[in-house]
């Protein structure tokens, strides 16, 4: 049984060798697809064992993935960034897994690992540790199942291992991303209500006011359109953020009293709304929504909304109110320390 990496990369030189290295032993084939580099990728890569393609990049990652998938020869394909490291326990879990897919124990069409490692890093990520499929049967075959009234299984069969992978990025990529979803935005294409989560996470953790206004149209108009709830609230949060940055109060408390009305009781709702009052100099009524934020709602963009982002708010307003006690107190929060007493 072999497995083939596949890898999409650009200007990688710092991260690339480690990566390689995990993998070197693990994996039959190393194919990296590159996409522009300037630097030494190439020759690490190269160096490293890896056939190395080109790929004329044009802000589509399926794409590219799917050129660099196209060229695996390898029973299963193993997905990885430059960024990833497999520790030697890991490793030795991953060989194992080698060996049970190849001896039968063992029967997946994707294998999902543990990504980790995120918060401390600078992310766009709201999640230490999660689930992602990273290994792919390459060719599926179809298989009947039942005595009788039998049909073709055409769900794939996914397996949960307990390897970790540590992605290690050196910078978060949210002004990439961002100006690809733009770019999706202009030529009028529909994202999934998937993608409009994710764009309205890295605009609201990474955006500018600049982003926010290029984008506030059209998070509108999906807040006016979309079936998943979630993504209605992740829509009218762009919205109302939008509009306070425009300092348009009309817009605001219109986007918030929908987002009321419909049940949905975030932590960013309440930055929103103590970001609002301290805008209009009401420190006592903005310290009520940071002080929610923390203890009675719960983030779905940032998870720094239920924590850090409260804390320098109420910080804030003691400030404005002359209590530097409490202010002292709650920048510690914020750094993820207790006062002293």
């Amino acid at each position: 049984m072999t497995i083939s990496l596949c890898m999409i990369v650009k200007n990688e030189e710092r991260k690339l060798p480690v990566c390689l290295a995990s993998l070197r032993g693990i994996v039959d084939e190393m194919i990296v697809v590159d996409t522009g580099s300037t630097d030494r990728t190439r020759e690490i890569a190269e160096a490293g064992g890896a056939r190395v393609l080109e790929y004329a990049w044009h802000d589509d990652f399926a794409a590219a993935r799917n050129f660099a998938f196209a060229q695996a020869n390898g029973d299963y394909i193993y997905s990885a960034d430059a960024d990833e490291e497999i520790d030697p326990d890991n490793r030795a879990k991953f060989m194992q897994l080698k060996r049970d897919l190849e001896s039968g124990s063992l029967e997946a069409d994707i294998v999902q690992f543990l990504y980790a490692g995120q918060l401390s890093q600078d992310s766009v990520y709201n999640y230490d540790r999660e689930y992602r499929p990273k290994l792919f049967k390459r060719l599926r075959p179809f298989v009947w199942e039942g005595a009788v009234h039998e049909q073709v299984r055409l769900e794939p069969m996914v397996y949960d291992s307990d390897i970790e992978i540590q992605h290690k990025p050196h910078g978060q990529h949210a002004g990439r991303d961002l100006r690809i979803f733009a770019g999706m935005v202009a030529r009028g294409e529909e994202m999934s209500a998937r993608l409009l989560k994710l764009y309205a996470r890295e605009l609201y953790i990474a955006g500018t006011a600049e982003d926010y206004v290029r984008a506030a149209d059209y998070f509108i108009r999906r807040a006016d359109e979309e079936n998943d709830p979630d993504a209605v609230e992740a829509a009218l949060l762009i919205a109302a953020r939008t509009a306070r940055l425009r300092a348009d109060a009309a817009g605001f408390f219109r986007h918030v009293i929908r987002l009321l009305d419909g049940g949905y009781k975030s932590s960013e709702l309440c930055l929103e709304l103590g970001n609002r009052y301290l805008d209009t100099d009401d420190p006592a009524e903005a310290l009520v929504w940071f002080l929610t934020a923390v203890q009675e709602t719960r983030p779905v963009l940032d998870i720094r909304a239920g924590g850090e982002m409260a804390y320098l708010g109420a910080a804030a307003c003691f400030r404005m109110l002359q209590d530097e006690e409490n202010e002292q107190a709650y920048l510690l929060l914020a750094k993820g320390k207790e006062a002293q007493e």
